[in-house]
């Protein structure tokens, strides 16, 4: 039994290469909704090597032309793919929530973030800064040798590949951040759609496209592929046009990535975001104080979303005493009464289930969440350990994608630091901490700084603002790279390089660079920031 959308909005199950709709040849595929348990019309099928090579061919030809349209020209393009998405909301939202048994407020909020992405990224091309323009006049009387007259901007990479995530069918998607960069950046982008929503992808995708003939983009600017991940994802990333990867998804997956690109005769750089269990550090005064609120809006977080968040607080970390210990009561009463929710697909749930058994094995379940009746449900667990056994088992520090999370009992402070030493990289670590543990706290920062690429005091790491100051990002594994964001402005400099014009006859400077200030850009002149 299937269902079906709208007739007012059909889907056509066909991938889309350069404007054009075309059906795959390959293997069948269907969005699957969690929540009823059933598949979805339409049928969807695999591309091939023909599809990446049509579709790299048509970004490589469509990289002059859009990467010499201006930054008005780029932010106008997105602002009409942000308008197009959301004058689609409701039937996004509604087969987003099929395919992904996601709530209907959650999709909907992720639609206005997908659009406030876009319209963020138009504002950092107006900005201009994104262009790193520098200029050191020549000094020709200079002693004892003169110096020439040397200029930087910044430039796009080319076509850059994108991979869908599993658990944000928009905001890490279609037309995710990975994508709104890349198209700011003057880079035409092909993607790889997540079998896990189909429908939803092929309906952002022709916003996108919709976007591209409306606005004059070359045709080649954006295309959108669906494929097994090891045969047409590993295509993709070596075909020799693509020169740069965005990738939200499992470690394994990432680092396959990560192989094939290095290996390619040019390699080119993956941005990779892919394992974190974001540590959540608890101090002495905030658990005397507040420990049962503290446990009970712990679970809340975990639990959100079937505990599928990048963010998710998969690991807590304090120092034994009464403080834990009411922490932990009200967790787990929380966790009992928590109802099991369905996650993404019936394999997530699957390799969930498997990696709460695995742990299991080396660390005490102390509460669980409500069981469920469908082969998707997620019963959320938690789990504790001692900071010896925690230091001695790698196995501990494996992700769970899921809602699960693992309490360490620390003997001291001492023993806490030492736990925050042996983390691998993250993405995030959230501090609760009163006045009287600021010292204590003081102490752990220049250890977190070194872990994660985001510090929270008080809240919870499940939230990402989408800003200029956001770092979505952390040493490996949570990511490939950790000089880089994936959310906020500064994503854009990772499809960019800067190049450098010496001696460059004034009427042949770009713009950006140009004497006089076209561009009305602030610029870095003899190392001072200037607007002149």
């Amino acid at each position: 039994m299937t269902a079906t959308m709208s007739p007012a909005t059909p889907l056509t199950g066909q991938m889309i290469i350069a404007g054009v709709p075309v059906r795959g040849t390959g293997a069948e595929i269907r969005g699957f909704d969690p929540a009823a348990g059933q598949p979805l019309d339409p049928a969807y099928r695999y591309g091939d090597s023909r599809d990446v090579d049509a579709a790299c061919a048509a970004a490589a030809d469509a990289f002059g032309a859009y990467r010499a349209t201006t930054s008005e020209q780029r932010a106008l393009f997105l602002e009409t793919i942000a308008d197009n998405i959301a004058a689609i909301t409701e039937t996004l939202v509604a087969r987003a929530v099929a395919e992904s048994g996601l709530p209907v407020a959650r999709l909907t909020g992720e639609v206005g973030r997908t659009t406030g992405q876009l319209r963020l990224f138009a504002e950092v091309l107006r900005e201009g800064s994104w262009t790193g323009a520098r200029i050191d006049p020549a000094l020709p009387d200079r002693s004892p040798l003169p110096r020439p007259d040397i200029r930087q901007r910044s430039i796009p990479l080319g076509p850059v590949a994108v991979f869908s995530a599993s658990n944000f069918p928009l905001a890490f998607s279609v037309a995710g951040g990975d994508t709104a960069s890349a198209l700011a950046a003057g880079c035409p982008v092909v993607v790889k759609g997540h079998d896990a929503h189909p429908g939803t992808s092929e309906l952002v995708a022709r916003a996108i496209s919709d976007a591209v003939t409306a606005t004059g983009m070359p045709a080649g600017t954006f295309s959108l592929l669906f494929g097994y991940g090891p045969e047409l994802g590993v295509t993709l990333v070596t075909d020799p046009r693509i020169k740069a990867v965005g990738f939200t998804g499992s470690r394994s997956g990432g680092m396959a990535l990560v192989a094939a690109a290095a290996a390619r005769p040019e390699p080119i750089p993956v941005y990779a975001e892919m394992s974190s269990i974001n540590p959540v550090i608890l101090l002495d005064g905030a658990l005397a104080g507040r420990g049962a609120e503290l446990g009970a809006a712990f679970v809340g977080s975990l639990t959100m979303g079937s505990g599928q968040f990048c963010t998710n607080p998969g690991l807590v970390v304090a120092v034994d005493g009464p403080g834990l210990d009411t922490f932990v009561a009200a967790a787990t009463e929380a966790l009992a009464a928590s109802p099991a929710t369905p996650m993404l697909t019936p394999q997530i749930a699957r390799n969930y289930a498997t990696g709460v058994q695995t742990l299991t094995q080396t660390a005490q379940v102390i509460g669980r969440g409500e069981s469920g009746q469908r082969e998707t449900d997620c019963r959320a667990a938690l789990f504790t350990t001692d900071a010896r056994s925690f230091l001695a088992a790698d196995e501990l520090q494996a992700e769970v994608f899921g809602a699960s999370s693992l309490i360490v009992r620390c003997a001291d402070i001492d023993e806490m630091h030492a736990v925050v030493a042996g983390l691998e990289g993250q993405l995030t670590a959230t501090v609760h901490a009163d006045d009287s543990d600021l010292d204590t706290a003081r102490e752990l920062l220049p250890l977190l700084e070194l872990k994660v690429g985001r510090i929270l005091f008080g809240g919870w790491p499940t939230g990402v603002e989408v800003c200029h100051a956001m770092v979505h990002g952390g040493p490996s594994p949570a990511t490939s790279d950790s000089r880089t964001t994936s959310v906020g402005a500064r994503a854009i400099e990772r499809y960019l390089r800067p190049v450098c014009y010496q001696n460059v006859p004034e009427s042949l400077l770009p713009s950006a660079i140009a004497d006089g200030n076209p561009d009305h850009l602030w610029r870095r002149i003899d190392g001072r920031l200037t607007q002149d």
